[in-house]
């Protein structure tokens, strides 16, 4: 592995698609709600996919110091990256890259403090939280699943679309709703490859907490949440009627409900993983796309 694919593997990049489609979904809607701007929505992009790269790594390293990524089976969606426990990237490197990560996600914030000014605040000060706790402390209580679903779902979508004029529509936070079910699902289903790992290293998850049954009815009542919410969203006049277009990707849940209301004793299929990281990102897009449609028509 070169340095730079370690820099790439640490970081998680192929998940990194995920905070484009919820910039796509905040910035739509806010375009439907009545504002777009391409700089802010640049820079909110730049912060959040930064951000982002922040929680992997410093999730990469943790979970090599308690022994996780030792002891889990990787599949291409969990597990981690294995460059860590390669030996082709010291912990200390990829601590220090986390936390530059930080730092341009904190500029980024920063700009926007100065530009929208306190609005900004209470956005600012839990997507802190979530970042510098969500691997040693949330996802350890029961509540890493409900923090993904808010600092990798809701809230990046509430924040791209506050960032462009410092004001929450109506749009904005519907579009919300689904992006926080789906993350919280994100990390649900990819939590069942590494139950014994997790187990061993310390973590407490719904998968631990709950048993895997119970878990993965939760997976379903959340996945049925997300269209759930839209034809709500849709049926109440806050998104228009092309919104519903969004409904499509959810043909993608056919297989991963089929095995959490069938099997879930068992292995979670390979292609199931990969439906549900599907499912995420094109429903986002496709709601985001959708609203600036709407709002240019």
């Amino acid at each position: 592995m070169t340095q730079t694919s370690a820099f790439f593997g640490v970081a998680r990049a192929p998940f990194l698609i995920l905070p484009i489609t919820l910039v796509i979904c905040g910035a739509g809607a806010s375009s439907y709600d009545g504002s777009f701007s391409w700089l802010r929505t640049v820079v909110a992009l730049i912060g959040l996919v930064a951000l982002h790269m922040a929680v992997n790594i410093f999730n990469e390293v943790s979970d090599l110091r308690t022994g996780i990524d030792l002891e889990t089976k990787a599949t291409p969606f969990s597990g981690g990256s294995g460059t860590l426990p390669s030996g082709a990237m010291s912990p200390r490197t990829a601590t220090v890259f986390g936390i530059i990560c930080s730092l341009v996600g904190a500029g980024a914030g920063a700009f926007f403090l100065v530009k929208i000014g306190w609005p900004m605040v209470p956005l600012i000060l839990v997507g802190a939280i979530v970042v510098l706790t969500y691997t040693d402390s949330l996802a350890r209580v029961g509540l890493g699943e409900t923090a993904a679903g808010l600092g990798l779902g809701a809230l990046p979508v509430l924040g791209a679309a506050l960032v462009q004029d410092g004001r929450l529509g109506a749009a904005a936070v519907a579009a919300s709703l689904p992006a926080f079910f789906m993350t919280f699902n994100l990390l649900l289903l990819n939590e069942f490859p590494d139950e014994e790992a997790d187990r061993r290293g310390g973590r407490r998850n719904l998968v631990l907490l709950c048993g895997r049954k119970t878990a993965a009815r939760i997976y379903a009542l959340a996945g049925f949440a997300v269209p759930a919410a839209l034809v709500g969203a849709v049926a109440w006049g806050i998104l228009p009627s092309v919104a519903l277009i969004a409904l499509i990707p959810s043909i993608l849940l056919v297989g991963p409900l089929r095995w959490a209301l069938g099997s879930a004793d068992g292995d979670v299929p390979i292609p199931a993983l990969g439906a549900n990281v599907m499912w995420n990102l094109a429903t986002n897009s496709v709601l985001g796309l959708s609203l600036a449609f709407a709002a240019g028509s």
